[in-house]
């Protein structure tokens, strides 16, 4: 599969990128190389192997949480039982 001088200007419009015709021609070079690597892929071969899957969680446990008092009590204001927070505009 070989690229051609089009598919590296349509690429680099799509980024943005204006390039001189040698550049064009460095980076055809260079996406040949680059799909040649992915088609060497190809040939590594595939293994089938089941993964050993745990649960690596622990449990739920109900625990008692916080009243609202309790939760409430170290905040630096608080208003009709919740916390309060500066305005955001």
């Amino acid at each position: 599969m070989t690229v051609d001088d089009e598919e590296v200007r349509h690429v680099a419009s799509l980024a943005r990128i204006d390039l001189e015709e040698t550049e064009i021609e460095r980076f055809a070079e260079q996406f040949d190389e680059i799909l040649e690597y992915f088609e060497a892929l190809d040939d590594v071969p595939e293994i089938e192997t089941e993964t050993d899957l745990t649960n690596v969680m622990r449990p739920d446990e109900v625990r008692d949480g916080l009243t609202q008092e309790e939760a409430l009590r170290n905040a630096p204001e608080t208003e009709d039982g919740y916390f309060k927070g500066p305005n955001v505009s």
